[in-house]
């Protein structure tokens, strides 16, 4: 009876999961590629194919760090069992399920975060304060970060003195340089870890000696992937801006997709965890494969109806807004998968809007929408922690104990 129970909790955390991530994949991954449908550069079912494989692989590559925090770095003393990560995930779906339908502004990160703070509290685990405290300092900073990038990106792409034929270009090559820098786990790691980056890989081929700490084999790379980007989009928009830009626009939403998937597929895999990895014994690729499902899913049955909406929004952004929304957004989701930290991506871009349009001389955004929408942030914390512990209790209750 109990084998039963166990493999029909096994099955109903799974199917929960994979909801989770249908769910991600058709809202959160949808942002990257809408200002180059608004600018005609690429179709939507297109771009919503794109998004999908893209995202999926972004998953399998980089999701692992993340995973790893939401299923066992946020509460210490106890292990998340099959039954807790169902009514975890129950409760993020639900937050994210209601921001969708009524429109108010749920992350996707937060409610995921709260929700297994909650169950593990309910569990009997204590508080991870410390981890709190570097997520919290994380979230706190990703506004002011995120709207100053993309207020310099806008302010640049602006100057009359630079040329969209240098201007474009160099934020390629920025994009270049930290794309030859992100860690993959399908690339070597010459230090013996899970994930290597390209610039790594290539500079361990050839020795050369540190300067201050830093590998100068590294940084030859680096250079180089950003002279060739920057070299890349400059002769497309020297050719015509308007060929440079659109092409900047589909690779730039290219490898932001790529990161939405690595920084989201944590927040449907992460509750399974313990799950999949110690009780089942099955390897971490495992679990990142059924979020990646998921992704991939949600991005090709849910993405082109939301894409549509969202590219008319960011036309009446228009290009400029558009990049410099992108670019940070593109730096700081890679930076939370370093340090595996949660996020929600669309907090990010939102925060780049604010910030590129503040460039322009207005932020095209009400004071009072900014304070509904960091009132709903907060509000989101905290009442998903109290519904996932509350839920767990409940299962709990009318299954006779924990599973």
């Amino acid at each position: 009876m109990v084998s039963v129970t166990f493999w029909g909790l096994v099955l109903l955390a799974t199917v929960t999961g994979l909801a989770t991530a249908w769910a991600l994949g058709a809202n959160s991954n949808s942002p990257p590629f809408a200002p180059a449908i608004g600018a005609n550069a690429i179709s939507t079912m297109r771009a919503a194919f794109l998004i999908g494989i893209l995202a999926a692989l972004g998953a399998l590559a980089q999701g692992g760090s993340i995973s790893e925090t939401v299923g066992a770095g946020l509460i210490n003393g106890v292990s998340i069992t099959s039954l807790a990560a169902t009514a975890g995930l129950l409760t993020a779906t639900a937050f994210m399920a209601f921001g969708v339908y009524t429109g108010y502004p749920v992350p996707a990160a937060f409610a995921t975060t709260g929700a297994m703070v909650g169950v593990g509290l309910s569990l009997g685990g204590t508080p991870a304060f410390e981890t709190y405290r570097r997520i919290a300092t994380f979230w706190v900073l990703v506004p002011p970060v995120s709207g100053g990038l993309a207020y310099l990106t806008a302010t640049v792409l602006r100057r009359d003195d630079i040329p969209e034929t240098v201007g474009v270009p160099l934020l390629a090559a920025v994009v270049g340089g930290i794309v030859a820098n992100i860690r993959l786990s399908v690339i070597p790691d010459p230090d013996g870890g899970a994930q290597g980056s390209l610039a790594a890989f290539l500079g361990s081929i050839v020795e050369t000696p540190a300067l201050v700490g830093v590998e100068l084999d590294v940084v030859l790379i680096t250079l180089v992937a950003a002279a060739v980007s920057f070299r890349f989009i400059q002769r497309r928009t020297e050719e015509s801006v308007d060929r440079g830009v659109r092409t900047f626009l589909v690779l730039l939403g290219s490898v932001v997709a790529f990161s939405s998937g690595g920084s989201q597929v944590g927040l449907a895999t992460g509750p399974l965890e313990n799950l999949y990895r110690a009780q089942l014994g099955l390897p971490g690729i495992a679990l990142l494969a059924v979020g990646a499902t998921g992704i991939l899913g949600g991005a090709w049955m849910g993405a082109p109806r939301l894409l549509q909406a969202t590219s008319r929004e960011y036309a009446q952004l228009g290009v400029r807004r558009s990049i410099a929304a992108l670019v940070p957004g593109f730096i700081i989701a890679q930076l939370a998968i370093t340090l595996g930290i949660p996020i929600s991506f669309n907090n990010i871009i939102i925060s780049g809007v604010i910030g590129g349009g503040l460039a322009g001389g207005s932020a095209g955004v009400s004071r009072r929408k900014i304070g509904v929408t960091l009132l709903f942030w907060v509000l989101t914390l905290v009442a998903s922690v109290a519904v996932g512990f509350g839920l767990y209790r409940l299962f709990a209750l009318v299954l006779g104990g924990a599973v």
